[in-house]
């Protein structure tokens, strides 16, 4: 476990956000990873960064900044090393970048480096169906499930006929970190 300077020893969950819509809701899974003994920080894609969810709020309910870029030489490490790691929600391009090994993000980076730490790693794919039927979309899970990555059903955000959408299952991947 990792441990803070001034606290209990408590584990420390990564928190990758990718740029989709339901990346709004992210706030729900801090509140829920906080609530079941973890503290949070937040790595997010660059076009995350842009409008897809409260940065100021999250930064606030993790106490924490969120980290998009490289930090520079000599400056200090704002996260303890990860206990586990989750990816919410995961894109396409997030997903087929990361089981071809780019890391040309400090988020992809993150993920590349946290399968060689070999911490627990959830995933809640956010893939439109179409995108989901790609040959390579299929074959990056296939790869990243053999590195033993855990996934939570995906979610294409379809409207229904009422105009709703479902929601999106943030807990779901608290569970899938819990040991096998």
């Amino acid at each position: 476990m990792s441990e803070q300077a001034g606290s209990a020893a408590k584990p420390f969950l990564y928190v990758v956000v990718c740029a989709a819509g339901v990346a709004s809701g992210v706030t729900g899974l801090i509140t829920a990873a906080r609530q079941r003994g973890w503290e949070v920080g937040v790595f997010a894609t660059p076009v995350a960064m842009d409008g897809f969810f409260d940065t100021a709020e999250v930064e606030a309910r993790t106490d924490r900044p969120i980290r998009s870029a490289w930090r520079r030489p000599g400056d200090p490490r704002p996260f303890p090393a990860p206990d586990a790691v989750v990816v919410a929600p995961a894109t396409f391009n997030t997903v087929n970048k990361w089981a071809a090994g780019l890391a040309d993000t400090l988020a992809l980076a993150t993920l590349c480096e946290a399968c060689g730490l070999g911490v627990p790693v959830a995933v809640l794919p956010c893939v439109a169906d179409a995108l989901a039927s790609h040959p390579a979309y299929r074959e990056s899970l296939a790869r990243l499930r053999g590195m033993g990555v855990r996934f939570g059903d995906p979610y294409a955000g379809e409207a229904a006929a009422d105009g709703t959408r479902p929601d999106f299952a943030w807990e779901r991947a608290l569970d899938l970190l819990e040991p096998r």
